[in-house]
């Protein structure tokens, strides 16, 4: 990544991806991904190689593991944000009911709009709706950007 690299910028990546297939464990733009793996497919642009290998992960592997995987793995790559904070280009992690392992992710837009992959559709860009914000468990940022 060089210094000049903006959130605008980041934006532009992450929305090269949408209409890129749902593929469980994937992380190519336009052939397939799931949701770490457009995270990933967005870091390996901006530092040029994956950050970690992820090991090889079932579908229910947060609720087999109850681990925050997810989110140690972030923290380890990431900075943290306040979640009140997070803006176009941070990440945030979801967990998609209370009291579970965090196991999705996507990257903000804008304040109300984020990119994600999910099981049974393609990547999208869609609205942060109340639904969505309530289940954040955790924002970050990409390192260098600010």
């Amino acid at each position: 990544m060089t210094t000049q690299t903006t959130r605008d910028a980041i934006v532009i990546m992450a929305r090269r991806w949408i209409d890129t297939p749902y593929h469980h464990q994937a992380s190519l733009c336009g052939v397939g991904a799931d949701c770490l793996g457009l995270i990933r497919g967005v870091w390996r642009e901006l530092y040029g190689s994956d950050a970690e290998a992820p090991p090889a992960y079932s579908r229910d592997w947060a609720e087999a593991s109850g681990r925050e995987t997810m989110l140690e793995a972030a923290a380890r790559h990431l900075m943290a944000v306040p979640v009140s904070s997070a803006d176009a280009a941070d990440v945030v992690v979801f967990r998609l009911r209370p009291g579970v392992v965090a196991k999705h992710a996507a990257i903000l837009t804008g304040p109300q709009t984020m990119i994600h992959a999910m099981e049974g559709a393609a990547v999208a860009e869609v609205a942060l709706t109340n639904w969505w914000q309530r289940r954040i468990a955790a924002a970050f940022r990409f390192p260098g950007v600010h």
